[in-house]
């Protein structure tokens, strides 16, 4: 770990619980923090962190799909001090590490998963879910059901390779009966799965572009570029109507990345970027951030409740991290 990192300078010169905002303070309780799914962007998660971190919040439970299981699970190991560890993570993590070439045990996937078992061996986690310092689910799909499958008790290594197991590049898992695959294919942001563990609030971690308000766009007349855009629209009414159902009961702050586009999915070279993109503008954010009862937190975005909720309307940068 690099010094620079370990005293990474807040955003002002009050004490972290000073910097508890009236938003985050007034969360109700029990409070989960959803950390969403996004490939090379899990880097935007570590920044978000760090601003959770600074203003002295820990939440009650986490719940991740995909990357955000990884990362999901290393902050609760470390609960108010995961941030420069990821930090170290993500910024030494390279293609090769997380996706190994090479002929797999098998045919279900195109690569192996043992880069990815180093990394959790590596990480000093657990053995078993439980044993984790804060409450923590990681979500899966069912392979033959299609069903959320919600992993919240025994052998964490393999709760972890379901969750991140993306179909077809990664091989599926069999545990406890059930063939699972990435959690992002039903889940991309698993918001019902933590109203469904009795949150009385949320706290979303998502990544960038797929959690933003769209812009009506046609792509060019090309196979690789229409497959990319229906596939975000896909993704972008998934993670809607999910927000929008949990927000009817309870409050749900989106905590806004600043991350606008996607790099390469093998290129993990931006993580350094996205870290500080992230950590700047989930910071402004936090501080403006205001709660009233239920409803949508998120910038620019009305808020959804009748009764009328201030939503944290802090301006940044539109163009930080393109």
């Amino acid at each position: 770990m690099t010094g620079d990192k370990r005293t990474r300078p807040l955003p002002s010169s009050r004490t972290p619980v000073d910097l508890m905002s009236a938003g985050l303070h007034a969360l109700p309780r029990p409070v989960a923090v959803v950390v969403g799914a996004g490939g090379v962007l899990g880097a935007a998660h570590v920044g978000v962190g760090y601003a959770l971190e600074q203003r002295g919040f820990v939440p009650d439970m986490i719940i991740g799909t995909s990357v955000g299981a990884l990362n999901g699970a290393m902050a609760a190991a470390n609960p108010g001090g995961a941030a420069p560890w990821l930090d170290d993570v993500w910024t030494r993590l390279r293609r090769r590490e997380v996706y190994p070439l090479g002929y797999p045990s098998s045919r279900a996937s195109l690569f192996t998963d043992r880069g990815l078992r180093r990394l959790i061996a590596r990480s000093g986690l657990p053995s078993r879910i439980e044993d984790l310092a804060v409450p923590f689910t990681a979500v899966a799909m069912d392979l033959g059901t299609g069903a959320p499958a919600l992993l919240d008790h025994g052998d964490l290594e393999s709760a972890l390779l379901a969750s991140t197991a993306i179909p077809g590049m990664l091989p599926p898992v069999d545990r406890e009966g059930r063939t699972l695959v990435d959690g992002g294919v039903i889940a991309y942001v698993p918001v019902l799965a933590a109203q469904q563990a009795g949150a009385a609030s949320v706290v979303v971690l998502s990544t960038g572009p797929e959690s933003s308000p769209l812009s009506p766009v046609i792509p060019r007349r090309r196979a690789r570029a229409i497959a990319a855009r229906a596939g975000l629209l896909l993704m972008h009414h998934q993670i809607e109507r999910d927000l929008h159902e949990v927000s009817r009961h309870i409050p749900t702050v989106v905590v806004p990345t600043g991350v606008e586009a996607w790099p390469s999915p093998w290129d993990f070279g931006h993580s350094q970027r996205l870290i500080s993109t992230a950590s700047r503008t989930a910071g402004r954010f936090l501080d403006g951030l205001r709660i009233s009862g239920p409803g949508l937190y998120r910038v620019d975005d009305p808020p959804t409740a009748s009764a009328g909720p201030v939503e944290a309307s802090t301006p940044f940068a539109s163009g930080v991290g393109r």
